[in-house]
Formats: C-alpha cells, structure tokens, sequence
C-alpha cells in the first residue's frame, strides 16, 4: 500500500493517529487543572511505565489539554546536568513562561516581584550577571537567593504562582524522563510543589519516567507519596490494542481480518510502540486494502529487525563488555524480575563482584529495581533481544590490580 499514507509512528514520543487506552489519566489531569482553577488542592501525578509504553506521548496529550485551558506550559526533558546548569536551564524556561503570562508592558507588581525573583534565582547561580544581557531586571532581596536549590526554586514557584493566579491563569510544567534529575533537583521540585499546595496557587509540576520514580520521590522527600500520584502504565488491554491497530487503517480505508489482529496482538503483546512499529511493517507488505494474517506473518522479521537495529540496539551499545555480560546474564533466566544473587550465579561471579556493574545499568536507566534485591529490563522484550544479540554469555575476566610501585 502506498506509503505516504501509511498512518503508522514508529517514532520516539510521536503520537499515534489514535490515543486509547489512557483516559483515566488524561482525566485525572483535567481534574488537577479544574481544581486549581477553583483554588482548591489536588495531588498531581508523575506517570511511571517502562519504555515505548507512550509516557512521552501522554505528556504530549497532557500539553494540549492545557492549552486548550489557557494555562502555561514549560516542557522540561531532564539531563544528567549539575545543580548549575539545572538552574540555568530553569531560569529559561520560567523566565519565558512568565513573559508570556505577562507581558512586560502589562506587569503588576506580582509580574514584577515574580521576575525579581527569577533574577535572583539566576544570580545566585553566576556572581558575574551573566543573565543581565538579556534580562536587566535587578534581583529580589531575601527571595530567591539563599543559594539553597530547593529553598529558590520555592520562592520561584510561590512567587510565579501568585502573579497567575492573579491573571486568573495558570503554569504547569510537564517535565519528561524525571528519573535523571539528580537528587538535590528532584528533591527541589517536590518542595516547590508542596508550598504551592499548601497556598493553594495554580501552578504544578507533571512528570513521566521509569518506574524507580515513585521510590525515588520518596527518597527525596517523604510526603512526595502524599503529594502526587504514581499511575503505571504499560501495554494496553486486547480491545484498546485491537484499537489502536485497526482504527488508523480504517481512516485509510483498510481493514484488519480478526486473524491478522489476533496475530498482532501476540506479537506486540500490547505494547504500544511495537504496535506502532508492526503496524508500520504490515502496511509495507500489504495489498488490495487488506490486511490478512498473512501479512504479519510475512511483516514479522522486518519488524523484528527494525526493533534490533534501532530500539534495542541504541541501548546495548551503550553498555560495557561487563554490563553487556550482565544483561545477558540476566537474559538467560528470563523475563521477570531478577535476584541480583542469581544473576553473579549465571556469571560464575559473586554478588558484591558484581554489584557496581548493576548500579551502573540502573544509573543509565537500562535496569530498575521493582522491589528490593530485583532488577528488571526498563524495556519490553529485552532479554529476548540479548539472547539474539548475544548469543553465548561471555563473562570478562576479573582484572587484576597492579602492584603499586614503591
């Protein structure tokens, strides 16, 4: 069939022609918004899931729901950055959020105390005023400059909060892959929200990333289980992925036979993402305005190895011969959650030998911990990928320590 029609988004946070499967949450975010509105509190939400399960998607059907309502939006991919570029990377995106609140022409003296705050906040990361050139607003005294993160990114909030709610509108930040933020960030941002609860003021913080979020949170501050909510999502239910696949052929005039769906669905196992990539495979192959079963079957070693050579691969090869050894290792026992002592077991090593290499996958959001002493693939089907990648385990050797020279 022809390409160029093909209705399929085999891309990272692309949204598909249909979204099915996530109407409690996008409800719950009509929820918070309206209740904010009102001046009343609601827990906000950071949404857990594995990847290519449409976190960043959701974020995305997040954004528009807030447009639509007139709020503000400042879309944040967190990065591995230090509390320095954090704040800068903050200062920007909020400077540019309150500007468009409030125009400069039209400040208040809320407009202006928020913007003093924000030169504050941004003046205590960089003595020599670096900011100035494109901001010549003289910072806040005693707001927004303590050289505490936490303590200015809640003045930041607080005061940006006030000067919305008095243009009865509203901010909310939608901050993707909240699992690389770094402790002291993560910590900053719950405590800003918090205080903005406890005022009642309409501005809030909405996050996406790998499931260790919620233990994480919870590290940083121990009310964070309190203040959000931790929805999971993960692959989708036989009707809504049965959904998914045939709705978007349907506006182009194709159809799915039961079988071919059937087939599908056991491919994929719901996965959004890989329903995607599939259904972008299937299209190529084929003919007459008709999908048969035994087309996917024919569209099944493509879609395989589009996934190896692209969404499978980016990550493997990012991991050492001793965390590729690891993961193997942990491939050989299976899809589930593993024990940390049964995969040093398949490596002929022990657990403290391998300790750190398990760390580092975590720290690089190739593995998470579902529960204490376990890890698991961050990733749908990885272990079956490893197994075809890697196909023995190889275990490096241990290196030995040079002697010191005296």
């Amino acid at each position: 069939m022809d390409a160029i029609s093909n209705p399929y988004t085999p891309n990272a946070g692309a949204a598909p022609e249909i979204v099915v499967g996530r109407d409690d949450q996008l409800e719950g975010f009509r929820v918070l918004l309206s209740r904010l509105e009102r001046g009343r509190t609601e827990q906000s939400m950071i949404i857990t899931g594995l990847r290519g399960v449409g976190k960043t998607v959701l974020l995305g059907q997040f954004m528009d729901l807030a447009n639509a309502a007139h709020w503000e939006v400042v879309e944040i991919e967190a990065s591995k950055h230090d509390d320095v570029r954090f704040r800068q990377a903050m200062f920007s995106q909020l400077k540019a959020a309150l500007l468009r609140l409030s125009p400069r022409a039209r400040w208040t003296e809320l407009s202006r105390r928020a913007a003093e705050v924000l030169s504050a906040f941004a003046v205590s990361v960089d003595q020599q005023g670096t900011f100035s050139v494109s901001w010549d607003i003289p910072p806040a005294e005693g707001e927004g400059d303590h050289g505490d993160l936490a303590m200015d990114l809640t003045d930041v909030f607080v005061a940006l909060g006030e000067a919305a709610a008095e243009r009865e509108r509203g901010v909310v930040l939608l901050i993707d892959e909240v699992q690389f933020l770094g402790r002291t960030q993560l910590e900053a941002l719950i405590q800003a929200v918090h205080k903005t609860v406890q005022r009642k003021l309409p501005i809030t913080l909405v996050g996406a990333g790998l499931p260790q979020i919620a233990e994480l949170a919870g590290d940083a501050k121990s009310y964070a289980e309190r203040l959000f909510k931790f929805p999971v999502i993960g692959s989708l239910s036989d009707d809504d992925a049965r959904r998914a696949l045939v709705e978007p052929a349907l506006v182009e005039g194709v159809v799915f036979d039961d079988d071919a769906v059937e087939l599908a669905i056991e491919i994929t196992q719901g996965y959004p993402y890989f329903i995607q990539e599939l259904g972008y495979q299937v299209w190529g192959v084929a003919a007459g305005g008709r999908v048969r079963r035994d087309d996917v079957e024919l569209a099944r070693e493509a879609y395989e190895s589009k996934l190896d050579g692209s969404f499978f691969r980016v990550r493997l090869d990012r991991a050492t011969p001793l965390q590729t050894a690891y993961m193997r290792a942990m491939a050989e026992l299976g899809p589930a959650p593993q024990k940390a002592a049964d995969v040093a077991r398949v490596m002929g090593r022990e657990s403290t030998q391998v300790g750190p290499t398990r760390a580092e996958l975590i720290d690089m959001g190739l593995l998470y911990t579902p529960e204490h002493g376990y890890a698991a693939f961050t990733v749908p089907d990885f272990d079956r990928f490893m197994r075809r990648a890697v196909p023995e385990l190889v275990v490096p050797q241990v290196q030995k320590r040079k002697p010191r020279e005296h």
